[in-house]
This record gives structure tokens, C-alpha cells and sequence, in this order.
């Protein structure tokens, strides 16, 4: 018989949450992570987005919360790389405290500074942050974190990809030595590694699944076509199949073309890339994830923590660059238990980048070789 949540000697309080949240069943990298965070170690856990890995340690932090004195500072930190996945994690955390004095406040930057630091003063229990900000609220001297008992480093590789190492670095060295780190992170390569030998401290090493490797449940399929057919194959699918449709492409300007142009079609698209302001990315999530906008076109960097559920299919619309990021794409699709495809388009001069990335990922794509958009071969 499966673990159960029941089994993990939580608190009642915390129990009932976790029951009003139908959380019942948890996932392989919660039943491996939970009972040692429970004792208090440190982990070390490998496991790629929509693992479930965030309930992983927000249970720790909640029960940690409920057992320890309110004290007016910080006793929990949650580091993170995109004020998406912040914004996430603090609803998740929200949804499951036990107790509505376990306050939290969000630290990210674009956007307004006074709501966050009202919650510090306040004296918010959690902090849930991107390097950058946080660190600019520790040089004012805007934030205590002496009091911190858990640190959480989340998505370590987007983090050290984006820059943070240094400023991440500088918050830990503000910490007390004597603390609890749960360490997350998709692979172990690297600058992941030295992370983990600062930080760690003799921790349970979870690792779930391959490091590298699409969810069994995702149908991989990949079109050969020429780039100024690829507009014409995706209304071609939109057409053809159900539900939602999250759509990568490689540059903003392509972005907001492909998703001007569905719209033009009568189809209904949004976007996300950098250059759009923090409240027109919230909107254009909100309004996929409620189903106002059934195509969401990203670039690699917007998508980063986003997390959307039951997106039916996935498209590269453009090859991404590396493996890894070909990982992340189609891991929007396919989640928990759910069947997923992922399409990709390649122009016939990327078949070799393509099967490099199936060589890398250990696995092989149904082929479809399109001519002209009234008929694909296989």
C-alpha cells in the first residue's frame, strides 16, 4: 500500500490542512524528503519541476513553525529563482499553514517594495525570496535573518544559471551556522555540487528518477518543417487536438509574433517573455491557467517555475538549446498521472542538434515529415 501523509506523525492542525487540500498520497520525492526534514537533517534532493517537491519542504516549515515560540523575525528562508515560483510557493504556503499566525512574506523584485516590507515588519514567521531582492533589503538593513532555523534552496541550478551564486553566498554568510538547509535542484553537476558541500551538512540524498529524463507519460513527436511553415503547423494542431497548448519559442520578438499571430486567427494566444512588466506576466498566466487564453507562447526564460496544470500539449516551436531545457519545456505537460504530447519543430538543417538531444535524453521521438500543411507523413 502506498505512504500516506497520515503516516508521517504530523500534527493534527496540520493533518486537517493537508486533508482540506486532498493532499492524501505523497509523491516520491515528499515520501523521501519529509521524514528526514521532519528530524531535523539537511537534504540533498534531485527532482525536476512538478515532482511535488515544494510540499516537500513546506511541511517541515510548518510544522518547524508550530512547535517554535513567535519570535519577530524570520525562522524560515525560501530561496528561489523567479518571482513565479515565489509567488507559488507562498499561495502553496498559505494553503497549508496550520495556523494564520505563521505569516509569510514575499521578497522579489518587480514589484512594489512596501506591501513586502509591511510583511517583514510585521514580523512574517517565513520569507519567501529571489537572491537579488533579498539582498538588497539585507545591504539597508531592511531584513533580519538571525533568527532563520530552516534555509530552503530551490531550483540551486536556475539559480546559479541566472548569477545568484554570489548573492546567495552573502545571505547564507548572514544566517545563523546553525541551521537546517534543504537543498532542490534538477541536476547535480558542477557549481550544484559545491553548493551543496558549503551548505550541507551530512544530508539524506533523495534522488527521483532520472535527473535528466521526460515523464513516461508524455507522447514525444517531432515534425520536420520548414520555419516559414511552422505558423500553419501549429494552427494545424490547434485545429486538430484538444485542450491547452503551451508554446516555446527562443526569442521575445518571436514570442509576441507567433502569439499576434493565432490571435489574428481567430485563435485565443498570450504571452510571456522578459520584457513584459511583472502584472502583464501574472495576467497572462492567470488567464491561461483559467482557461480565458487556451495558447500561452513563452521564451525559456519566462517559463522558468511556472506551474500550470494540465497543459495538454507542449510545442517547441523552436529547438532549444540544450537538453536540459528541452526537459523543462515538456515537463509542463504529462503532470502527476496525466498524458501529455509534446510536439517539437525542426528545420531539416537541426537533425543533428535534434538527435543529439534524444541521444542525450535517452529516447526516441515519433518522426513526422510535413510537406505541406494537407498532409504529414510519417
Amino acid at each position: 500500500m502506498d505512504t500516506q501523509f497520515s503516516q508521517f506523525s504530523l500534527s493534527a492542525a496540520l493533518q486537517a490542512r493537508l486533508d482540506a487540500n486532498k493532499f492524501v498520497t505523497p509523491t516520491p520525492v515528499q515520501a523521501g524528503a519529509i521524514p528526514p526534514a521532519l528530524e531535523g537533517r539537511d537534504v540533498l534532493a534531485t527532482a525536476q519541476t512538478g515532482t511535488g517537491k515544494t510540499l516537500s519542504f513546506l511541511i517541515p516549515i510548518v510544522e518547524m513553525l508550530q512547535k517554535t515560540p513567535e519570535r519577530n523575525a524570520a525562522q524560515a528562508l525560501i530561496l528561489l529563482p523567479t518571482r513565479e515560483l515565489a509567488m507559488q510557493v507562498e499561495a502553496a504556503f498559505k494553503a497549508i499553514r496550520s495556523h494564520h499566525l505563521q505569516t509569510v512574506a514575499l521578497v522579489v523584485g518587480g514589484m512594489q517594495e512596501r506591501p513586502q516590507l509591511d510583511a517583514i515588519r510585521r514580523g512574517a514567521r517565513l520569507i519567501v525570496a529571489t537572491p537579488g531582492r533579498l539582498e538588497d533589503f539585507l545591504k539597508r538593513r531592511l531584513v533580519r535573518l538571525d533568527q532563520v532555523k530552516i534555509l530552503v534552496l530551490d531550483e540551486v541550478d536556475r539559480m546559479l544559471d541566472m548569477g545568484f551564486q554570489p548573492a546567495i553566498a552573502r545571505i547564507a554568510a548572514t544566517l545563523p551556522a546553525t541551521r537546517q538547509t534543504l537543498c532542490y535542484s534538477a541536476t547535480l553537476e558542477g557549481q550544484v555540487k559545491e553548493v551543496a558541500r558549503k551548505y550541507l551538512n551530512n544530508p539524506a540524498r533523495i534522488e527521483i528518477g532520472s535527473v535528466l529524463k521526460p515523464a513516461e507519460n508524455v507522447e514525444l513527436r517531432t515534425f520536420e518543417v520548414e520555419q516559414n511553415n511552422k505558423q500553419e503547423l501549429l494552427e494545424h494542431l490547434l485545429g486538430a487536438e484538444q485542450g491547452s497548448f503551451l508554446v516555446f519559442v527562443r526569442t521575445k520578438h518571436g514570442a509576441d509574433r507567433v502569439a499576434r499571430r493565432l490571435t489574428r486567427s481567430g485563435w485565443s494566444a498570450t504571452q510571456i517573455h522578459g520584457d513584459r512588466s511583472q502584472s502583464q506576466r501574472n495576467s497572462a498566466l492567470r488567464s491561461f491557467k483559467e482557461g480565458h487564453h487556451r495558447v500561452l507562447v513563452a521564451t525559456d526564460v519566462a517559463a522558468r517555475g511556472i506551474d500550470v496544470a494540465n497543459v495538454a500539449h507542449v510545442v517547441n516551436y523552436d529547438l532549444p538549446k540544450v537538453a536540459e531545457d528541452f526537459v523543462h519545456r515538456i515537463g509542463r505537460t504529462g503532470r502527476a498521472s496525466a498524458h501529455g504530447v509534446a510536439s517539437t519543430f525542426a528545420v531539416a538543417a537541426e537533425r543533428g542538434e535534434l538527435r543529439k538531444i534524444e541521444r542525450t535524453l535517452s529516447i526516441q521521438m515519433k518522426r513526422f515529415r510535413v510537406h505541406s500543411m494537407n498532409e504529414s507523413a510519417a
